[in-house]
């Protein structure tokens, strides 16, 4: 008989009989596990593990409460952190976007035919350029404009609408604004960036640029959580595609757009499925 569906996950340390305390434990509260994907990190001896199951007996909220009492003493001092997650909940997700729209267009397109684990929201823009590529998908757009010496207060508003929006995912489609780390900090969840090199290459402004002048054979693009340090988060995602002395960085840009849109996709799909963990500025995600 099928429950509620759910997924938890756990990291770590190490230790032998880690999965069997854990999924006896789950198949006393009467819980089917469906999926289990795991890894150990061979440097510093951390456990990372997936679990989807279903909930026979308990709904998703109950048997939350169960393991907030049991999971810490099941795996005592092994600096245990743990999430679970409803399966059945569809994130609200918030897209930020500049000017360019090609990531942003291939996530409304993909969300519109049901290829995201997600719910968009909002449109969140600092300038007005692409409302109208928008209004097809009705989905609201709103313009808050990042002026020259008023960045406190633009990220205060943002902050104010992604609140409003009940927003839980929020992806930057080539949002192409610095995030503050009291911005960061206020917020308080992770944030996708899709960057348009192949870092820890040619991080910052222009990297098609920055690539064309070194006269690299391969370009990129990475999809990453947000830090405070500019476009050093914990990588996701990542692709490229090879180039040649005859590309101009007009080439270059147009093919990097075609990586960018596929490589942010698979980013916000991994991170909406609950498929990554992260491990300081590194990052576990499973297939």
């Amino acid at each position: 008989m099928a429950g509620d569906k759910a997924v938890l996950l756990i990291s770590c340390l190490d230790q032998r009989g880690i999965i069997a305390r854990v999924s006896n434990h789950l198949y006393r509260l009467d819980c089917n596990i469906i999926t289990s994907d795991q890894h150990t990190d061979d440097q510093d001896g951390h456990f990372f593990w997936r679990i989807s199951f279903d909930s026979q007996r308990l709904p998703i909220v109950d048997l939350r409460t169960e393991l907030e009492g049991s999971l810490d003493s099941l795996l005592p001092g092994l600096g245990l952190k743990w999430r679970l997650y409803d399966a059945a909940r569809r994130d609200r997700m918030v897209i930020m976007v500049s000017r360019l729209p090609h990531c942003m267009i291939d996530l409304l397109s993909r969300s519109h035919m049901g290829e995201l684990d997600a719910d968009i929201v909002g449109i969140i823009s600092n300038h007005p350029d692409l409302e109208p590529l928008v209004k097809p998908f009705n989905v609201p757009f709103t313009v808050i404009a990042v002026e020259k010496g008023a960045k406190a207060k633009a990220e205060g508003e943002l902050i104010a609408k992604l609140r409003e929006l009940r927003a839980d995912t929020v992806v930057l489609a080539r949002y192409m604004q610095v995030l503050s780390g009291r911005f960061l900090g206020e917020w308080g969840q992770p944030i996708v960036n899709i960057h348009h090199s192949f870092l820890p290459a040619f991080a910052g402004a222009r990297p098609y640029k920055q690539a064309h002048d070194r006269g690299v054979k391969l370009i990129g693009a990475t999809a990453h959580y947000v830090t405070e340090e500019l476009d050093a988060g914990p990588i996701i995602a990542q692709a490229t595609t090879e180039v040649t002395h005859r590309d101009t960085v007009a080439d270059l840009t147009r093919k990097g757009k075609d990586i960018e849109v596929a490589v942010l996709a698979k980013a916000a799909r991994a991170h909406l499925q609950k498929r990554v963990l992260l491990h300081g500025n590194r990052t576990v995600v499973f297939d």
